[in-house]
Order: structure tokens, then C-alpha cells, then sequence
């Protein structure tokens, strides 16, 4: 396998509320993304999913950990050449896609906007036509571009917010719960048009999201988070065939079935971890097989791997 395009070691992200008192937000996790694949981060609202995306591109400072990205260190002060190659090659599709657009530009110098920082395009002309093209290839008009946000459907707006990710040639993408705010139908159409884009231009994606179903058909591999810590994380059949810790498998029993007799027998697990008596804190990273791994004390994952096989 090739060098991890981004290596992510024992982030921390930690917010002081005041002097008593500080949110851990991430404690300690650990992934890479290799070139050319789709890394799905999952986990309840208020886990740590986006809190790390927004680490690794850094929107925050990160407390502690290293994050190593296209052989670079990008988890410390950052200098000039780090900062200009972080922002040409990382970019963030984010989860609203009103708020996230400024409703005073146009699409045009919505999208145009880091060519311009950039300094990509040599003329204007130049600069119209990368836009243009950017705009087809998401499956939009160029004439677009003279449109304003608000006249936009979510999905064409959410297709702008891909188009301005795209239009440097990113090589990884980080897409923050980027179909959660739209409906059913345009969420498979935007999630299309991601797979179709990542085949051409072989853009790696850290795909952010709670919907598992859609997480299992666009990942390659799969990370499971619960209170700021990694708890699963191996290959899509690794975890889907075989989740060993009780949260993913929690997780995994409340994915509705479109087969009403599957359906009709689906039983949903819950899960606390202060009634299950587990502290995640304790627990160290055990191999389950492959690149499957799981988070729990030796006594613990002993008990959830005899569960597992039915003994």
C-alpha cells in the first residue's frame, strides 16, 4: 500500500469554557487516508466528527497530536510554503450549504474566489472558463454564475459548494455531513456526483456523517466515534459483517431494512457506556483481524469476541 496521503496521531482538540472547566471534545484519535480513498468518520451529533475536520484543516489549533498531510507537518505553527500547499490541496465542503455561501457574491466569485487567492488564472478569461467548466462538471449551468445563493435550490447550493471545493484540484476533501440538510432524493444524486468526481480526478474524501447506509455505499474504510474517541475502525465489510464493540453495533441495529420482512425482525441494541461500565479512557487499541481494530481493555474485548462467535 502506498504512503497515507494524511496521518492523524492521538489528535486532541480541547476547548477551555472557563477556568474550572474544558470540553474534550477529541481524545486521542488515531487514522490515515490513503490517496485515491473515501474514509467515513461516524458517530451520534456531539461525538467529535466535525470538530476533527475542522482540526485537520485547521479552522482550529489543534491541542495536542500530529496530523501529517502530503508529507508535511501541518499540525504545528504553520509557515508560508506549508499554509499555501495546506489550502491548495485540502479543502471543506461544509454542512449547510446557505450558510456556508456569502449571499452578497455571485457563484461565479463564490467559486472564483481561490483561484483568485491563488493567483491560478492568468487572464479573465482564463479565470471564466475554469469556472464554467467546474460548474459542468458538477452538473450545473455556467450561466449560473451570474446567480446569487438565494436563487438556488439546497442541492444546486450544495453543488456550488462542491464546485468551489473542487476547482483547485484538491487531493483530499473533507465533506462535513454535506447531504444531512438535504432531502432523500438529492442526497443520492449529490453522493453520485461525488463518486463520480473522485473516479475522475482520484481526490481523496474524509466523508463526515451519521446516515450508515449512505456511509456504507460511498467508504472504503470506516472509523466509529463516541465521546471523542475512536472505538472502531477497520474496512466497510470489516465493520459491517462483524462490529465488535457494543456502540457499532448499536449503530448498526437502528439502520432501517427496505425489506419489510428483514425489517419486521430487526432488533434494536441500546447502548450507555456508564451502564455498560465502560471507560474509554482505559481502553487500548486491540486487532481484531485485518485492519479491523477496536478500543476496550483486555478483559472487555476478550467478552465482546466471545459474544461475536456465539460461545
Amino acid at each position: 500500500m502506498s504512503e497515507p496521503l494524511l496521518k492523524v496521531e492521538n489528535l486532541k482538540q480541547y476547548f477551555p469554557i472557563s477556568r474550572r472547566y474544558t470540553v474534550k471534545a477529541v481524545n486521542g484519535v488515531s487514522f490515515e487516508i490513503y490517496p485515491g480513498e473515501t474514509y467515513g468518520l461516524v458517530g451520534e451529533s456531539g461525538s467529535g466528527k466535525t470538530t476533527i475536520g475542522r482540526s485537520i484543516i485547521r479552522l482550529y489549533d489543534p491541542t495536542d497530536g500530529t496530523i501529517t498531510f502530503n508529507g508535511g507537518v501541518i499540525s504545528g505553527p504553520l509557515d508560508k510554503d506549508t499554509r499555501k500547499m495546506l489550502r491548495e490541496n485540502m479543502q471543506m465542503i461544509f454542512q449547510d450549504p446557505m450558510s456556508s455561501l456569502n449571499p452578497r457574491k455571485k457563484v461565479g466569485d463564490i467559486i472564483g474566489e481561490g483561484l483568485d487567492i491563488q493567483k491560478r488564472c492568468a487572464n479573465a478569461k482564463e479565470r471564466a472558463d475554469t469556472i464554467s467548466e467546474i460548474l459542468k462538471k458538477v452538473g450545473l449551468s455556467p450561466a449560473h454564475a451570474e446567480r446569487y445563493p438565494h436563487q438556488f435550490s439546497g442541492g444546486q447550493r450544495q453543488r456550488v459548494g462542491i464546485a468551489r471545493a473542487l476547482v483547485l484540484g484538491p487531493k483530499l476533501i473533507i465533506a462535513d455531513e454535506c447531504i444531512s440538510a438535504l432531502d432523500v432524493s438529492i442526497q443520492a444524486q449529490v453522493v453520485n456526483l461525488m463518486k463520480d468526481i473522485q473516479d475522475e480526478t482520484k481526490c481523496a474524501y474524509l466523508f463526515i456523517a451519521h446516515d450508515l447506509s449512505m456511509v456504507k455505499y460511498i467508504s472504503d474504510r470506516i472509523g466509529v466515534l463516541h465521546l471523542g474517541y475512536m472505538v472502531e475502525t477497520g474496512t466497510t465489510e470489516e465493520i459491517f459483517s462483524n462490529p465488535v464493540h457494543p456502540y457499532t453495533k448499536s449503530l448498526l441495529s437502528a439502520v432501517p431494512n427496505p425489506n419489510p420482512e428483514v425489517e419486521k425482525r430487526r432488533t434494536l441494541i441500546t447502548y450507555n457506556k456508564e451502564e455498560a461500565g465502560i471507560d474509554y479512557s482505559k481502553g487500548t487499541t486491540h486487532a481484531v483481524g485485518g485492519s479491523h481494530t477496536v478500543l476496550a481493555t483486555d478483559e472487555e474485548f476478550a467478552a465482546w469476541t466471545r459474544q461475536g462467535t456465539g460461545s
